[in-house]
């Protein structure tokens, strides 16, 4: 069975210039969305992540936790960032169980080991278990116990690649604010890969608000080089903003607007 990954951009369900504020009403549609989806494919396996937005970026930013911890206050930046995300988190699950998605919290703290920055080990089995047993599995950016950093930051999308190294995901869905990539003329562009990408790495920008794990170029990167280990795998920069699009694309993502990151068109 088809196993989908979808996250939850932290601009799209916080506002990223305002500090720990949630959009609600955003939230609330997007696990609408996402219960209405599993009522229409019953077959639907799904891990989901979101990002920290305003939440933990911006005590993240205050000690440069991603670049390591030191000192006692770097330690006590390390923990305010694991309960701001935490917070974040209960919220997003909140929204998810009261529409009626059977959805549990998997901390990435508990289960990842970094070394100077990069994911070495993740605790994948949870995640399978959860997606076995029927209901949604939820990570998220957190801090992370490093063995050359002490402490450092992993993003939803590092934690994501690194489980797709077990659950070999089809597709990774990235709901955000935007439609998707745009190029320099602000038009969409439909799809990336190593071909064409030379052509359009100028015209990617940073992201809005604080954001400590790189904007929209380094996502790109990093999703070309999950690409280039996974050709198996699709991936689709779409807009979480329009009512309908998540729905839509959880349910047929080949033919969603947006920009879709892969090696060749899937048959």
């Amino acid at each position: 069975m088809e196993t989908l990954f979808l996250k939850l951009g932290g601009s799209l369900i916080t506002d990223k210039t305002q500090i720990e504020t949630i959009r609600a009403d955003v939230l609330t549609r997007l696990a609408a969305e996402i219960a209405q989806a599993r009522r229409e494919n019953s077959a639907l396996r799904l891990v989901l992540g979101h990002g920290s937005g305003s939440f933990g970026h911006v005590a993240a930013a205050k000690r440069s936790t991603r670049q390591g911890v030191s000192d006692e206050a770097d330690w006590r930046a390390f923990a305010a960032v694991s309960d701001t995300a935490a917070r974040l988190n209960r919220q997003v699950l909140a929204a998810l169980l009261a529409a009626d998605v059977p959805a549990v919290s998997l901390q990435p703290s508990a289960s990842v080991v970094c070394v100077d920055g990069r994911i070495q080990t993740i605790a994948s089995q949870p995640v399978q278990s959860a997606l076995e047993a029927g209901i949604v599995p939820v990570v998220y950016g957190d801090v992370a116990f490093d063995s050359v950093r002490g402490g450092t930051i992993v993003s939803t999308e590092e934690v994501m690649m690194a489980l797709a190294v077990e659950i070999r995901p089809s597709w990774l869905l990235l709901a955000g604010e935007t439609v998707g990539v745009y190029d320099q003329t602000g038009q969409v562009i439909p799809t990336i890969n190593r071909a064409n990408y030379a052509e359009i790495e100028t015209a990617l920008g940073g992201s809005r608000g604080i954001d400590v794990t790189g904007g929209m170029a380094s996502k790109v990167q990093s999703m070309l080089a999950l690409v280039d280990h996974f050709p198996q795998l699709s991936i689709r920069i779409f807009s979480g903003l329009e009512p309908g699009n998540l729905v839509g694309t959880l349910l047929n993502p080949d033919s969603t607007r947006g920009t879709r990151l892969g090696l060749q068109p899937r048959g």
